[in-house]
């Protein structure tokens, strides 16, 4: 079964409940979002066309044949201008399209490895941490995989590896 992606604004808002004459409080409460039951308890994994986002996806595709659930792969897209991340103020946060999303898209499309696999690619735009257990939270998913990170960003500001192994409600699965 080939993956499709779906695709979340970043200014995305969850539908409200209806109130209802016997709970004055529901009009409060948040609806969750429905979710195709294929992907239900599935394996969360980030990826961005790195190398170890590719080893993280690897693991995860075993890791959802072996409990025959469905495999989520998360591309949190990068929507802030050039110039907050030279310390600079944004003149205005826009929600930029990244069509990197698209091409990997396309490239998860074409891989044999996930042709056997239910698997869905969702985009997200902000903090990695947050959207990668949000989608955890949404798909009930029984594990997040991420792939290690390396680098001089990722001493100075902790990885994302260490930062979801700290906030995260379900198990995080790290690649080397």
């Amino acid at each position: 079964m080939a993956g499709h992606e779906y695709t979340d604004p970043a200014d995305r808002k969850p539908p409200v409940a209806e109130p209802t004459a016997s709970d004055p409080l529901a009009a409060d409460e948040v609806r969750p979002r429905p979710c195709d039951p294929a992907f239900k308890h599935g394996v969360v994994v980030g990826f961005d066309g790195s190398t170890s986002s590719e080893r993280a996806l690897a693991y995860a595709v075993g890791m959802a044949a072996r409990s025959r659930s469905g495999l989520i792969i998360v591309h949190v897209a990068n929507r802030l201008p050039t110039t907050v991340w030279a310390g600079c103020e944004p003149p205005v946060f826009v929600d930029v399209p990244d069509h990197r999303t698209e091409v990997l898209g396309l490239e998860l499309a074409c891989a044999d490895f996930l042709a056997e696999l239910p698997w869905i690619l969702v985009e997200r735009g902000g903090d990695i941490c947050h959207e990668l257990e949000e989608v955890g939270r949404e798909y009930e998913a029984d594990a997040i995989v991420v792939g290690s990170t390396h680098g001089m960003l990722s001493r100075v500001f902790g990885s994302v590896a260490g930062r979801l192994a700290k906030r995260a409600q379900r198990p995080v699965v790290v690649i080397p």
